[in-house]
């Protein structure tokens, strides 16, 4: 099977989401611990400055974004599917719910009640650089006070308990899908403070399907350096097939741009070589990592024509 690379932190929700989900596929990776701010040269070299954790490399190919990183590990590892046919189209509803609306009440929450938690030991430089860093990454976002917060998670938690009362093993049904590892990031790092942690105990249908899933484990993993990787995209020669599919403005060959649409806007450039329903691929070079092809999904990011110098 190609070689996967995740590139990841250990306390990262999405990193954990895409790390249960190779391990439902039983999958062998390569790890590259990124860091959890910025500066990040070796990540830009390779994603040209997309800055979000976890993203994938094959190759010289880079997968932004969990959302399409699980649609390619699902291509490569059919079996078991995670998109499984009892739950077409409602498992991806679903997942994309637990991405957005549960992910920025569960994960906002806890930081709030377990930030002691996650920095104990932490000198304050530490912790004051993580917090303007992700404020830096989400200037718009307005932070619901903690009461609001509790409300709103618990509301959460209780459709996804509703959800598991009749005793079924996964949220859609006896299989597994990409609606429960979205789910189950928010879920696990809940479970990273001890004060969040404790509200999970009102929620025993949530508790035993947590344990289910994580059951799944991480598949076999190896740690790799990032130098390596930079070193592996710059010796591939060749790229996953992409084409750009008519009935848009753009063509093969422009000069784009990519960007985020929810948070941590930063513009990606380089020359248009995939667009379709599901993606949007740019060809990129970078003097370390060579040309590389990074790959965003079509949702949450938007693609433009870059701005023309005036000579």
């Amino acid at each position: 099977m190609t070689d996967l690379v995740l590139h990841h932190y250990g306390s990262s929700p999405f990193s954990e989401k895409v790390r249960l989900v190779l391990g439902m596929k039983r999958m062998t990776w390569r790890s590259v611990t990124v860091p959890m701010i910025m500066p990040k040269p070796d990540v830009v070299a390779l994603t040209g400055g997309y800055r979000r954790t976890p993203f994938m490399q094959i190759g010289a190919d880079i997968y932004c974004d969990s959302l399409l990183m699980c649609r390619v590990i699902d291509r490569l590892a059919p079996e078991p599917p995670l998109y499984p046919s009892e739950s077409a189209g409602l498992a991806e509803i679903v997942a994309q719910w637990a991405d957005s609306s549960l992910f920025w009440t569960a994960v906002p929450y806890t930081m709030q009640l377990g930030a002691a938690d996650f920095f104990a030991g932490a000198p304050p430089e530490v912790v004051k650089s993580f917090g303007a860093d992700r404020a830096a990454m989400t200037p718009s976002l307005r932070r619901a006070p903690p009461h609001d917060n509790a409300a709103a998670l618990a509301a959460c938690l209780r459709r996804i308990e509703a959800m598991l009362a009749d005793g079924r093993r996964f949220l859609l049904g006896s299989a597994a899908s990409i609606a429960d590892f979205s789910t189950a990031q928010s879920i696990w790092f809940m479970r990273r403070a001890a004060a969040s942690a404790a509200v999970l105990d009102a929620y025993p249908a949530i508790g035993a399907w947590f344990a289910r899933v994580t059951a799944f484990g991480h598949g076999e993993s190896t740690p790799m350096a990032s130098a390596d990787a930079i070193a592996l995209a710059a010796g591939t020669k060749s790229h996953a097939p992409t084409s750009v599919s008519g009935g848009t403005a753009l063509a093969p060959g422009d000069a784009v741009v990519v960007t985020a649409s929810d948070y941590a806007h930063d513009e990606i450039a380089g020359t248009l070589v995939g667009l379709d329903g599901d993606e949007v691929v740019v060809a990129r070079d970078d003097e370390r990592a060579g040309r590389v092809h990074v790959h965003f999904p079509r949702i949450g990011f938007h693609v433009k024509a870059a701005k023309k110098e005036l000579r």
